[in-house]
């Protein structure tokens, strides 16, 4: 690997812009909103039979559009009873996007709101040390995954604070993605970051196997246009590069056959789809249901 090539989690401005053009570029939210609209209804039909609150653990909430989806869902299901929204999120900035969004944001009366600026390890420590353990109803880990350290002990952690017919909603990309093939072939090749780990749904389906736990996994088609990539000298495109290999300017820095190699694979039919003109990286998703 070039020297010159560094991950893009060491520029944090250039890693929330790179951020910022893939969301705008795919169609992750859209795929998440048809989820929520669709298949959560279902899933959190009994999660507050019989209470007074229910009690939502946010881990990775981000800047809480998704959170505040979920949470309407849960409004509507149970009209009037008092909701107890906890979010862990390591970043200031998001927390307070999740807070500007929250003041904003009308019907949120029977809500309480409390954000803790920690990552999931340095919750599970907390709770663990100071023997704060409560029970949630519901527990969602939202495109969060790639950050944890050990996967196994902190799906164990969570899944023993679930209370009865509580469930546990993981979101990251599909074993059957792009992104799957893209760190199975080249993430030896690019540079290796302790903050972040290619996990995929098929990871995780293992883990979870492994320990035992019950759950659902639901693929929903979700992709990103590329288009821009394979255009010399487009912003977007490099961005977009950068986004999709983690890496701080990759067409700059990466050595010529590795960026040669991969953007010939970035057009190929495991990777992408060609359509009406455009290259659509697929970004499909992976929804899994975890049972208390």
């Amino acid at each position: 690997m070039a020297s010159s090539m560094r991950s893009l989690f060491s520029d944090h401005n250039r890693y929330v812009e790179s951020f910022r053009r893939f969301l705008n570029s795919s169609t992750e939210h859209q795929c998440m909103q048809e989820f929520m609209d669709k298949k959560l209804p279902g899933i959190i039909a009994r999660i507050g039979d019989r209470k007074s609150e229910i009690k939502i653990l946010s881990i990775g909430g981000g800047a809480g559009e998704i959170d505040l989806q979920i949470l309407s869902k849960v409004q509507i299901q149970y009209p009037g009873i008092h909701i107890n929204n906890e979010v862990v999120e390591p970043s200031a900035e998001q927390i307070a996007k999740y807070k500007e969004l929250v003041a904003k944001t009308s019907n949120l009366e029977n809500i309480k709101f409390a954000w803790h600026k920690e990552t999931s390890s340095e919750y599970q420590n907390r709770i663990i040390e100071k023997k704060e353990f409560q029970k949630w109803d519901f527990i969602h880990m939202i495109q969060m995954l790639y950050y944890v350290k050990d996967i196994p002990a902190t799906l164990k952690f969570f899944h023993s604070l679930l209370a009865t017919n509580a469930k546990m909603l993981i979101i990251l990309v599909s074993g059957i993605s792009g992104w799957d093939k893209l760190w199975k072939k080249y993430g030896s090749r690019l540079p290796q970051d302790d903050l972040c780990q290619y996990v995929t749904s098929s990871d995780l389906t293992q883990i979870l196997d492994k320990l035992g736990i019950k759950y659902e996994c639901y693929d929903l088609l979700s992709t990103m246009d590329i288009s821009d990539c394979f255009v010399d000298g487009n912003e977007n495109g490099e961005l977009l590069c950068d986004f999709l290999t983690e890496t701080c300017n990759f067409n700059t820095t990466a050595p010529p056959d590795l960026k040669a190699e991969i953007m010939k694979d970035l057009q190929e039919s495991e990777f992408s789809v060609k359509k009406e003109g455009k290259v659509l990286f697929n970004n499909s998703l992976s929804f899994i249901v975890v049972e208390a």
